[in-house]
């Protein structure tokens, strides 16, 4: 493991580059409606991010000999977890989307994402959304300097114990890259795992699902599915460890909370 501790001024170039996820996100969240596509959300977010003078961060990201990501957003409905591909599928009312977002700023990362309902949904659905940011958020709280790494997993999994806590993707370092170490599980023991360090930045992001966490890749090698179709939700921010208190670098207004 080969753990990045950034300067003040490469965590401020990040919070840079947080604001203008933090932006084009609010965009995203304000135009997501019954009627709209994928690829018109994708659209909007590269317009948005360029107008801005940063980067698209995913298009073209290849790990592990998969196919380059073609979206500048994932774009994931209902059953799909994560990392699906911005499709012409027309959003409905009663779905709930998940978008995630990564944007390049002066050479420095930010990744965020959140998950949201079409028009009216299910409370079942509204819940799911609810509790994977109130997971986020108890996660995130946790991030303080000298901290134990696992407690931060551990808060998510106390406050999402009563859904899916999927296993094999989990929050992460962020630097100059998408993904840097340490790995951050959505489960864990207290007083486990690494000390927090100041100047870590991390990418916190629980993914629940109502139903079994069994998932599997779709036939395009990206969009990850729940096996038994059942709903699944995502939030993320990028946050640096500071003297005093969590830094969340993809948030307009920071308070830490």
């Amino acid at each position: 493991m080969s753990i990045i501790i950034k300067s003040e001024e490469e965590i401020e170039i990040m919070r840079e580059s947080g604001l203008i996820n933090a932006e084009v996100r609010n965009v995203l969240y304000h135009t997501i409606e019954e009627g709209i596509s994928g690829i018109e959300l994708d659209n909007i977010a590269r317009k948005e991010i360029e107008s801005r003078g940063g980067t698209p961060t995913f298009p073209g990201y290849s790990p592990f000999n998969k196919p380059p990501y073609p979206g500048a957003i994932c774009f994931s409905v209902n059953h799909q977890l994560v990392h699906g591909i911005p499709s012409k599928y027309i959003l409905q009312n009663g779905d709930i989307v998940s978008i995630d977002l990564g944007v390049t700023y002066r050479n420095y990362v930010s990744d965020a994402a959140f998950t949201k309902g079409v028009g009216v949904i299910s409370k079942k659905a509204l819940d799911l959304i609810n509790t994977t940011k109130n997971a986020m958020e108890a996660g995130i709280k946790e991030l303080i300097d000298g901290n134990f790494l696992g407690n931060v997993s551990n808060a998510i999994e106390i406050h999402a114990k009563n859904y899916g806590i999927i296993r094999e993707y989990g929050g992460h370092g962020v630097g100059r890259n998408m993904h840097e170490d340490p790995h951050v599980p959505n489960y864990g023991s207290k007083n486990s795992g690494i000390k927090i360090q100041k100047g870590m930045v991390l990418a916190i992001e629980p993914m629940l699902a109502l139903g079994s966490i069994e998932n599997h890749e779709d036939e395009d090698q990206w969009t990850v599915v729940m096996t038994d179709h059942s709903l699944a939700a995502h939030f993320e921010e990028t946050v640096a460890i500071t003297d005093d208190k969590p830094y969340i670098l993809t948030k307009k207004e920071n308070n830490g909370e």
